[in-house]
């Protein structure tokens, strides 16, 4: 039975580090993608209603999936460490906790951590430089 519920959290923590990718993924490439397609509507000379329109919805899609990409992470990253605490708590009862340093934790911290920089950073930069373009 303990094997089981050993490969059960594993699932779920590969399960958890496929989910922080694609959050991870989806979060930059809209960045950028917004980043240029303001960009080049902001660099432009003609600032219409329908330039505007554009700007302003690349802009609420940015916030938006950063801020459900944000979310994401920090629920990843709290399952993270709830599963691997059972990892170290039944290694701990089959007396192979000194196998699993639990250092780690730590590092999947500060990894989750760069994460929501990264996402963040690159959200401002979507939205600060177009508007710099425009004024």
């Amino acid at each position: 039975m303990i094997e089981r519920v050993h490969e059960h959290i594993i699932t779920e923590l590969q399960q958890n580090t496929r989910t922080d990718t694609i959050f991870i993924l989806a979060a930059i490439l809209l960045n950028l993608l917004a980043l240029g397609i303001n960009s080049g509507v902001s660099s432009g000379s003609n600032h219409d209603a329908t330039t505007w329109i554009v700007f302003f919805t690349l802009v609420s899609l940015v916030i938006a999936v950063n801020f459900v990409v944000e979310l994401g992470l920090l629920k990843g990253k709290q399952t993270r460490i709830k599963l691997i605490n059972g990892l170290l708590k039944m290694y701990k009862d089959q007396g192979v906790e000194g196998y699993y340093d639990a250092s780690l934790l730590a590092n999947y911290s500060a990894r989750y951590n760069l994460f929501l920089f990264i996402a963040v950073f690159t959200g401002l930069v979507a939205i600060v430089v177009p508007l710099v373009l425009i004024f």
